[in-house]
């Protein structure tokens, strides 16, 4: 995987320090903002987004947002008409509807959450517009959500706006279809094209970092997010640490993990410890035993909802962005990760998952995993199959 260098980034943990920071870069635009996200959640933090947002283009910056149709099944009529009046461009991306769940091609989400200001700044992470103390479907939480994005600010920027500009051709000319504009579509499609030929990256600060951006979709990056983790896990040689909400690694992946603690490899994983759904955290548990056989240590985030995608190899690797390691983001959904070469901001994301994973980790245990419950244990398989049985139907191999 190539990187770039000359990059600047900032390491945001937390809504606290991410909605100030893209807020900010929305109210310095003066030409573009473009933002994708799973879930826009119009709460206290998400209406300073969306405000910010309007505002920007009620002074005549282009405003485009697309939202995931599962995760924001409704933008609120007041917010639909500020936003329609300001000149806000938005899109729900492919809303299930009745039958929706019942078709496995729409099963495939938009689960990035990426941002670019002006061609100039950008964001990318696991954070959603939604606030840290609140969940959609729980209501208001004991203790805030636990996650990550990061700014960048060098060449990759063109890469995020690139990647961005092409998808939002690609909604525009599916809509144009549907109305039976057919000269309309194919001008949405030339553009989208054009976004991937003529945008160049800049030289960037040759003092900056390097980096890359990663992406998984369903044309030509299929596999590219867990191969730079198959990669970085065959190259460690010191220590592996990834912080990933939603966790069911496919085989290779497994096999990865389990030669490097082998190896001599300390391999920690911190996961998702608070029962959030019944998939999410029944079918992840029959692969633990063998990771805790092969000596890989699992920490369970205790203390409230663990949300990040993170990952720190030998203090000199980093990765922050938006997908799990699981079938969902590794097979099906859209998904963005930076990956970073540079040991000051890999140290820092270490030091931020170390001490979480001090203070709110639960280590695991292979003779007590082992002894769980039998109900625990026909729960943990039944999850499992049902996952297997979802991905045949998908058609996919994991």
């Amino acid at each position: 995987m190539p990187y770039t260098p000359g990059h600047h980034l900032a390491l945001l943990q937390g809504g606290t320090e991410y909605f100030p920071a893209l807020i900010a870069a929305i109210d310095a635009s003066t030409q573009e903002v473009r933002l994708e996200t799973y879930i826009f959640n119009f709460d206290t933090q998400g209406e300073g987004v969306a405000q910010a947002l309007m505002q920007a283009a009620q002074r005549g910056v282009q405003v485009m947002v697309v939202v995931d149709g599962v995760g924001t099944p409704e933008v609120p009529l007041a917010w639909r008409q500020r936003w329609n009046s300001a000149g806000v461009h938005w899109h729900r991306f492919k809303p299930l509807g009745r039958l929706g769940l019942l078709i496995p091609g729409r099963w495939r989400r938009l689960h990035r959450k990426l941002a670019v200001v002006d061609g100039r700044v950008a964001f990318c992470g696991g954070i959603n517009v939604l606030d840290d103390w609140y969940d959609p479907y729980y209501g208001k939480l004991e203790s805030p959500r636990f996650d990550f994005a990061v700014q960048v600010q060098g060449p990759l920027v063109a890469d995020v706006h690139r990647t961005m500009r092409q998808f939002w051709g690609r909604l525009q000319a599916t809509r144009q279809l549907e109305r039976l504009q057919w000269a309309q579509a194919k001008a949405s499609l030339v553009r989208a094209t054009q976004a991937t030929r003529t945008e160049s990256a800049g030289p960037g600060d040759v003092a900056g970092s390097p980096a890359a951006l990663v992406l998984r979709d369903n044309v030509r990056n299929r596999a590219r997010i867990e191969r730079a983790y198959r990669k970085a896990l065959g190259a460690a040689q010191h220590e592996v640490i990834i912080a990933n909400a939603y966790f069911l690694p496919g085989g290779k992946l497994r096999r990865a993990l389990m030669h490097a603690a082998r190896r001599g490899v300390r391999v920690c994983l911190l996961l998702n410890g608070e029962y959030e759904y019944f998939m999410q955290y029944h079918g992840a548990r029959p692969v633990y035993g063998a990771l805790l056989e092969a000596g890989v240590e699992i920490h369970e985030y205790s203390t409230g909802f663990l949300h990040a995608k993170v990952a720190v190899v030998d203090g000199q690797w980093a990765t922050v962005g938006s997908s799990n390691l699981d079938p969902l983001s590794l097979l099906l959904a859209r998904e963005a990760n930076v990956v970073v070469q540079d040991a000051a901001f890999a140290t820092q994301l270490r030091q931020s998952l170390l001490q979480a994973i001090a203070q709110h980790g639960r280590k695991l245990e292979g003779a007590t995993h082992a002894r769980r419950p039998l109900g625990q244990r026909a729960l943990d398989w039944l999850a499992y199959g049902l996952m297997r049985l979802t991905l045949m139907l998908t058609g996919r191999r994991y």
